[in-house]
């Protein structure tokens, strides 16, 4: 083609390109081990002198065409599968974190991630300063120290649907010398691509819309080639001095703007393994061909929900970015001008309690810890997800107590309205 291909055709076509005779679907490659000639072929690859495969745990050819595949959609230059968005987020930040560095981070980001980053991590000796988003530049800024390695945030935070502003946060991490890491699920590369705004690494849980039917769990970092390692060599020894668990090979010069993908790949996965499995990918592969056209539907059915709660006398608040008057609305116009996401986050009077009865009360829309798929399912985060967290560390994770996660699914809008409508009826009643 000589005209660049639109997030829909990539969706559709991006990452595979058969020949003649070839599957028309990516093949799954369900193998272990890959065969070659002669030991020379095999220690060029232990070396990576040689790309190819021998051993899934590193790379696989089914793996690879769905990491590409997300990379076109990101616009970034490789991307590396994972088993989940955790492990993704992980080896996003570890990849160029080592004992006694430092994270600042908003603290508006999934509970999972928030505990990742502020107790397991911190068990590694990796330090973390939460932030709020919202603050001014130069509040974020003092969180920073000559130690630190990254910047972190979600382009619309789980659970709390709040709006990141990549530019303002690329800004200020550029002005340190360190990367922007943006967790773009909830956006998916359809409505913000963040390597666009200046993000510099990008990651998903691919377990949510990318999946959207809730058969695979798992993860993808994509990094944009952008971030200058070599000029920030001092902070960054692990891509920019040599790697002697591979004969003194130093990834920054070995593979210039693939370094850090390299790197991930050739090292943490080596050693810690989290995999996505072949036939995983193969799922995530059958949900990217439709991303496009359910994320529209998603967002058009979430905005008329949206509006309905915030309508209704029982509803106490409504977070939802498409919503003229939302806290995050201009910078929802300004990043995600076609649509937010299918999520969204409010609360009833009369708090925990009244939540929990209306949720006992719904008929088909589902309790469960999932999110963005097509079916609708519905949370309570301080009793579920977040339920180790006090009412503090609640809010400050952008969770309040009384915070109910609605994620919209592909039913008819008018059916998930009329179930909610019912449901609330009867917990006021109870």
């Amino acid at each position: 083609m000589t005209k660049k291909p639109s997030i829909a055709t990539m969706c559709v076509q991006a990452g595979y390109n058969p020949k003649r005779g070839e599957s028309r679907q990516i093949p799954i490659i369900q193998s272990t081990t890959f065969k070659y000639e002669n030991s020379d072929q095999m220690a060029r690859l232990f070396d990576l002198e040689d790309s190819g495969y021998f051993y899934t745990r590193l790379a696989n050819p089914t793996n690879d065409m769905v990491a590409a595949k997300i990379a076109a959609l990101e616009g970034g230059v490789a991307a590396m599968l994972t088993s989940s968005g955790q492990a993704a987020n992980f080896y996003a930040c570890f990849n160029i974190c080592n004992a006694g560095d430092h994270i600042v981070s908003a603290a508006s980001i999934y509970g999972g991630t928030f505990n990742l980053l502020g107790t397991s991590m911190a068990k590694m000796g990796i330090e973390v300063t939460f932030i709020d988003q919202d603050a001014s530049e130069e509040e974020i800024a003092a969180a920073f120290k000559p130690n630190t390695k990254l910047l972190f945030g979600e382009m619309i935070s789980n659970p709390g649907v709040a709006v990141l502003d990549v530019e303002k946060f690329a800004r200020i991490a550029h002005s340190h010398g360190v990367p922007l890491i943006v967790d773009n699920t909830f956006a998916t590369p359809v409505h913000c691509r963040p390597f666009e705004w200046g993000a510099d690494i990008v990651t998903h849980s691919t377990t949510k819309y990318m999946d959207g039917h809730g058969v695979s769990v798992g993860g993808v970092i994509v990094d944009s080639g952008n971030f200058d390692w070599e000029a920030n060599a001092e902070k960054y020894p692990g891509l920019c001095t040599p790697d002697e668990s591979y004969h003194g090979l130093t990834y920054t010069k070995k593979f210039g703007k693939l370094a850090y993908i390299t790197k991930a790949t050739s090292q943490l996965m080596r050693d810690f393994g989290s995999i996505q499995s072949p036939q995983n990918a193969f799922y995530i592969n059958l949900g990217l061909q439709s991303l496009h056209v359910r994320v529209k539907q998603h967002s058009e059915s979430a905005k008329k929900v949206a509006e309905f709660l915030s309508s209704h006398p029982m509803v106490s608040w409504v977070n939802y970015s498409d919503l003229p008057g939302d806290k995050y609305h201009d910078l929802q116009q300004k990043y995600l001008p076609d649509g937010s996401c299918g999520v969204i986050a409010w609360g009833l009077k009369g708090g925990r309690d009244v939540a929990i009865r209306f949720m006992d009360n719904l008929q088909f829309v589902t309790i469960e810890t999932h999110v963005a798929d097509c079916y609708t399912c519905i949370l309570h985060p301080a009793s579920h997800t977040h339920r180790q967290m006090t009412d503090e560390q609640l809010i400050e994770a952008g969770a309040a107590p009384d915070l109910i996660r609605l994620s919209i699914g592909l039913e008819d809008p008018d059916d998930i309205i009329a179930d909610i409508e019912q449901a609330i009826e009867k917990a006021v009643k109870e």
